[in-house]
């Protein structure tokens, strides 16, 4: 099996996996431990042996800085809410699959992926909310928006920066 094959098929079970997480998390508001550490450790994997091969998606140590700045900077911002709020507004799951998406996609995509997903989450949120009849202090589950922008940034990685970039002005 040549390169490119390789990696259709990768995207093809990463893509698949991260589906299935939105899936879980839509229903349960949860992001299973059992999924998402083992997908941290695996894009780790992935991209140390693929810099061996020139086929990872990111370099070994953008994979590991992006892993433990997507986790990081979750499990922050929710600490931060804590100190304001007195309860948690976003669950460490999503701080997982944050984490995931780096150690995938490298350190470089999170900014992407955090303001597609928070651009999406404000629209799908407010659908959300509308369509349960809850209000704007019910939770909703924010990792299928974490999973549509890692998508996004897997198969068109970098590409809303080229619009924004070469945008007229």
């Amino acid at each position: 099996m040549d390169a490119f094959s390789f990696l259709v098929i990768l995207k093809i079970v990463l893509i698949t996996a991260l589906i299935f997480l939105a899936y879980i998390d839509l229903n349960s508001f949860q992001l299973p431990n059992a999924i998402t550490i083992p997908m941290i450790a695996i894009g780790l994997i992935f991209n140390g042996v693929g810099a061996l091969l020139y086929t990872g998606f990111a370099s070994p140590l953008n994979s590991l800085l992006g892993a433990i700045a997507g986790y990081t900077l979750l499990w922050a911002l929710d600490q931060a809410y804590f100190q304001l709020k007195k309860h948690h507004g976003i669950g460490l799951g999503d701080a997982k699959l944050f984490s995931a998406l780096g150690a995938w996609l490298g350190i470089e995509v999170l900014p992407s992926i955090l303001l597609i997903a928070s651009i999406s989450g404000l629209v799908g949120g407010a659908l959300w909310l509308r369509y349960q009849k809850q209000t704007v202090q019910s939770a909703f589950p924010f990792g299928p928006f974490l999973v549509f922008a890692g998508i996004i940034e897997l198969l068109w990685p970098q590409h809303l920066q080229a619009l924004i970039l070469n945008s007229p002005t």
